[in-house]
């Protein structure tokens, strides 16, 4: 009876290492980034569009994100056809937002991600006066890939996205003129920037 028990738990154990999953732990691995767009560096041109973006991301697991992000700019032309429009706004656009995305990794560093942003419009005539409020539902669709340097510390994702606002409401009669017939989507490359905690 001892040697039935002995063998038993001997297989019982044998058994359990080998179907047993032991996750080693990643010492590079970190849940948290803080990050950035490139695009900031616009603001040091002469006609900037003040554009400013903040990125945080958690990592709930090693391959599903949550995001978070603030963003504004200012833009004095249809998005859809940013920065080729053959007409201006009579003034501009000024933009405050705030996102929250999810990102999921594929394939190595090969990521997508959806990200639904709010914006609050504050419309500007030629003069500096804001003329009224209006707000904008804006949708992203991204494919990336994140570059890691310094122990993975530090990220680079060149992307590609596919970004549509189906809501954007209270145009004063003068910009939605010229916003007609601009299409409502646009595909754009983009290259953000971070670090991860």
């Amino acid at each position: 009876m001892k040697k039935l028990i002995s063998t038993t738990l001997v297989i019982a154990m044998f058994t359990t290492m080998a179907f047993c999953q032991t996750e080693k732990k990643d010492s590079t691995f970190r849940r948290h980034s803080v990050g950035s767009s490139l695009l900031v560096l616009a603001d040091f041109l002469p006609d900037s569009p003040s554009f400013y973006q903040l990125n945080y991301g958690y990592m709930v697991t090693k391959k599903d994100a949550i995001i978070v992000e603030v963003i504004t700019w200012k833009y004095s032309e249809p998005l859809g056809t940013y920065p080729n429009s053959k007409e201006l706004y009579p003034g501009k656009v000024r933009s405050y937002g705030a996102g929250l995305g999810y990102q999921r990794f594929l394939w190595k560093n090969l990521y997508t991600t959806v990200e639904p942003t709010f914006f609050l419009q504050q419309f500007y005539d030629t003069d500096n006066k804001k003329i009224q409020k209006g707000f904008q539902l804006y949708l992203q669709f991204i494919l990336g890939y994140r570059f890691k340097f310094f122990k993975k510390r530090l990220f680079v994702e060149p992307a590609y996205a596919i970004k549509y606002w189906p809501v954007n409401t209270n145009f004063p009669a003068s910009f939605a003129g010229i916003e007609s017939g601009a299409p409502k989507y646009k595909c754009e490359s983009s290259l953000n920037f971070g670090f991860r905690f």
